[in-house]
């Protein structure tokens, strides 16, 4: 199997985890979406256990480069915090979908520990920088009323991923901004 295929497999199942969750979709639905034999997916992806992995893998690093590039884009932690929201709020794709890390925790029983210290992982790279971001905020005058960045970084995120849920949960992104109307009005971009 190419590469081409291998990353049409992850883009297909990505699309299908975040629209219905990891339970939502199986090899014989991959297969198909591809047009490939469900036998050749298993060459890659033995398991439905190891695609997860991949998928966290990739995801992790997509959303740490998008950060990367949100700190080159903008010097000011309140631009910064401005622009993580938008991305997470992209990522509802009008209310359709959730962001993966989001998606895998709702089906969290369903995967196994190895998937389980990835998305633990990919938590600690974004309370890193947010906690980052906060502490540039303060630094800049960008965020108002930041007194503790570690904290303000585990309820930004903890609003951030349920702002996603609360959207999904009714097709509509306006419950998102409805929900982090007041973290993102206490930015100075």
């Amino acid at each position: 199997m190419n590469t081409d295929t291998k990353s049409a497999l992850l883009d297909s199942a990505e699309h299908a985890a975040r629209s219905r969750g990891i339970d939502g979709f199986s090899y014989a639905d991959l297969a198909t979406a591809v047009g490939i034999r469900k036998a050749s997916i298993h060459y890659h992806f033995p398991s439905k256990a190891d695609l997860s992995a991949a998928l966290m893998d990739r995801y992790h690093q997509s959303v740490e480069a998008a950060c990367v590039e949100i700190d080159h884009e903008h010097s000011r932690g309140g631009a910064r915090l401005a622009a993580v929201i938008a991305f997470y709020r992209a990522a509802l794709n009008d209310g359709q979908t959730l962001c993966l890390c989001v998606s895998f925790i709702m089906g969290w029983e369903s995967l196994h520990p190895p998937v389980h210290a990835k998305i633990d992982s990919f938590r600690a790279m974004m309370l890193d920088w947010l906690t980052a971001t906060f502490t540039r905020g303060l630094a800049d005058g960008s965020i108002r009323a930041v007194e503790d960045p570690s904290a303000e970084a585990h309820a930004a995120l903890a609003m951030l991923e349920g702002a996603q849920i609360a959207a999904r949960a009714c097709a509509d992104p306006a419950r998102f901004d409805q929900s982090v109307r007041l973290l993102l009005a206490r930015c100075d971009r």
